[in-house]
């Protein structure tokens, strides 16, 4: 849509052809809702939150910032609102305000809006684009775009169609796969042996706050780790953390990672040993298993216990030292085997797409198609939570769009 928009404003005649009866149906469930525009981070900060090919963005983020997304949101009419993190969102809480917006710019700029077509074909000659297929008809025209996103919630549109237009054209794909999105968790390590998830009390729907969570290698190797909210789920973990992570260890084996969470990170070894000891001398004379909830919360308590392999009506004066530091151990590194990463439907994003060395970044224009640019989710950059992937749509829909034009004048 902005790429339309300023191709347009800039003189040419635009044509964008959407696939489903409406425009923004992804737009529409982003931030929850809500639509996390963008961030207000500092450009440093800012590129610290893209993970993949950042350096790649620096040409698109110079000619169209996220302050410039803010006041081109403002200069149309959404009143804006900054909220936790620097995340920008539409002083309403709707998601639907940005599409209308975007909507009437490009009604106004004369851009023509073709609902329910989808492109099957692209046809070249000379090395160039000369006409478009679609399920319904056939298009011309000087200059393309390919803005049709990633692989992830399919029912927005998003179905991978993109990679396999580019494909035919001679583009290399770096292979799709989910970012943001959950793990799937198989066994846990207790203090004496592991066991399987469906033997254990479950944690589904528990929320955790201010812990720790890391992935680790198979030799013991600390990959990523992350500090903040995580939930568990009925196949493993989720939350804002678990989504970060998520995208750091999408190209790894998952069958040589795993997930330690400290429950505890504020307080070393021996300090949470002596807040246990605490504990224990307050509930001397109960049994082990009511001795917890002050430490941990309940729904959590059954499943420490079993792991802890300290019997349950254990008389909290008869647990040993030993013991003791075994379940220490247990609270700052509650250890899962990682199965895997939630499917890519569910991804809040794809990683993968366009090869980014086969674009020109000063343009978005594709170096082996003369008259194809890219924008979006179809290229191979994405970044975490808090407003970065969508402004990475607007910063390349932008630069694709000015460039257009200017291509166009020359």
């Amino acid at each position: 849509m902005i790429c339309a928009i300023e191709a347009a404003k800039s003189g040419l005649d635009v044509t964008l052809i959407e696939k489903n009866e409406r425009l923004g149906k992804k737009l529409f469930i982003t931030g929850k809702g809500r639509c996390n525009l963008t961030n207000i981070a500092e450009k440093q900060e800012f590129f610290a939150n893209i993970v993949s090919n950042p350096k790649f963005l620096f040409s698109a983020f110079n000619k169209f910032s996220n302050h410039d997304t803010i006041a081109y949101f403002e200069r149309i009419g959404v009143r804006l609102a900054i909220e936790q993190g620097g995340r920008v969102f539409p002083a309403s809480g709707k998601s639907n305000d940005i599409i209308k917006v975007l909507q009437n710019e490009l009604e106004r700029v004369g851009v023509k809006i073709v609902y329910c077509e989808q492109i099957e074909k692209l046809e070249t000659d000379n090395n160039k684009i000369c006409k478009a297929y679609t399920n319904k008809s056939v298009y011309t025209a000087d200059k393309f775009v390919l803005a049709l996103g990633g692989s992830s919630y399919k029912a927005t549109g998003s179905t991978g169609d993109g990679y396999a237009l580019a494909k035919s054209l001679g583009h290399t794909i770096v292979r799709p796969v989910a970012a943001l999105t959950g793990i799937e968790l198989g066994s846990v390590k207790g203090a004496k042996s592991t066991f399987r998830l469906k033997d254990l009390p479950s944690l589904e729907g528990l929320s955790l706050k201010n812990v720790i969570a890391t992935v680790y290698s198979q030799n013991g190797k600390a990959i990523k780790s992350e500090f903040g909210e995580m939930l568990f789920t009925d196949k493993g973990v989720s939350g804002p953390i678990i989504l970060t992570l998520s995208s750091y260890i999408n190209r790894l084996d998952s069958n040589e990672l795993r997930l330690a969470i400290d429950l505890k990170p504020a307080l070393d070894y021996n300090t949470l040993d002596a807040r246990l000891l605490r504990d224990f001398e307050k509930f001397c004379n109960k049994m082990y298993k009511n001795s917890l909830h002050e430490l941990l919360p309940s729904k959590l308590i059954g499943f420490i216990i079993t792991l802890s392999d300290i019997g349950a009506e254990k008389s909290v004066n008869a647990i040993t030292k030993e013991e003791r530091m075994q379940l220490v151990k247990l609270l700052k590194s509650l250890t899962f085997e990682i199965k895997g990463l939630a499917d890519i439907n569910s991804a809040v994003i794809t990683a993968g797409g366009v090869d980014t060395r086969e674009i020109n970044p000063s343009t978005m224009r594709s170096k082996i198609i003369g008259n194809l640019a890219f924008a979006g989710e179809i290229i191979d950059v994405d970044a975490l939570t808090g407003g970065y992937n969508l402004q990475i749509a607007f910063s390349t829909g932008y630069l694709a769009g000015i460039n257009l034009a200017d291509e166009e004048r020359k």
